[in-house]
């Protein structure tokens, strides 16, 4: 893609997720994920309805009046994009692949994150960590982070979530938001690492499905490739049988994802190429 094209596209991007962002997504962001704590602002006199245990005693027996400490809420963020850019990724039945999606949801989750003066940066994961860009504030630094996506050409095909997932653990010493956005088709125990990520982070997994993944299009006898291993194999998406069984792996796999994400308290949604996924979105920061 040439210098032309790249600013197209990420212009485009730029405009599809503007009046979401603002319109939609940063009322919920802001409701969804809170700051640190809380920092002193000033003190003042007293309020009928004022909590007994926010009275400053030292400023009340100065002035002989009872008054209060007003804290306000530290607001300021460190969200992380953990994003798998594997070979499954470019997978896509229809007119959008996953690694599109996932761009997407990385522009929106950005602009989001500057949009309420929080910082945002990204780990881009194969098999092991292809880049790493460090969380900073402003749009210029959320379109370097979807620049260095579309761009992004990794040099391995396969999954393994764990090496970003440590490598997020590692660089991100204070507590930060950490999305992980995968299709998160992943031999290896992902999970064991999105637990111990969690005893420190807030992480929320954002699984990005095809819907050729869910229900076999009718295509004939076709050669079945796989991205990540090279393997190939002949199936014919005709059949009612190979259907059912396609449909039955796809069910099983996400059920016991979901169920393992609900086990270790890390909020979780299901987000497919052929649908809108502000829904998905709003639901999952409406439902925190």
């Amino acid at each position: 893609m040439d210098t032309k094209e790249l600013l197209k596209k990420i212009r485009l991007l730029d405009i599809k997720t503007r009046g979401l962002t603002k319109h939609i997504f940063s009322g919920e962001y802001h409701s969804a994920f809170k700051g640190r704590g809380m920092t002193f602002s000033e003190v003042r006199d007293y309020h009928f309805g004022d909590e007994v245990r926010t009275i400053d005693w030292n400023v009340t027996a100065r002035f002989n009046e009872p008054h209060v400490k007003v804290f306000d809420e530290e607001r300021e963020l460190t969200v992380m994009l953990i994003i798998d850019v594997s070979g499954s990724e470019n997978f896509g039945w229809r007119n959008k692949t996953k690694k599109d999606l996932a761009l997407e949801l990385a522009a929106v989750l950005s602009f989001s994150a500057i949009s309420n003066n929080d910082k945002v940066g990204a780990i881009f994961v194969s098999d092991k960590v292809e880049k790493y860009i460090p969380p900073q504030k402003g749009k210029k630094h959320s379109l370097i982070i979807l620049r260095e996506f579309i761009e992004m050409k990794a040099k391995s095909n396969g999954t393994n979530l764990n090496e970003g997932l440590k490598f997020f653990r590692n660089t991100q010493k204070k507590r930060s938001i950490a999305f992980v956005i995968s299709d998160f088709m992943d031999n290896n125990d992902f999970m064991e690492g999105m637990k111990v990520s969690r005893k420190k982070h807030d992480m929320v997994a954002l699984r990005i499905v095809d819907e050729a993944e869910s229900e076999l299009p009718n295509m004939g006898i076709v050669q079945m490739y796989n991205s990540e291993t090279g393997e190939t194999t002949w199936v014919n998406t005709n059949s009612h049988q190979a259907k059912e069984i396609h449909a039955k792996n796809f069910n099983d796999f996400e059920a016991e994802l979901f169920l393992s994400f609900k086990r270790a308290g890390i909020d979780s949604t299901s987000i497919s190429t052929d649908e809108d996924f502000i829904k998905p979105l709003v639901k999952l920061f409406q439902n925190r």
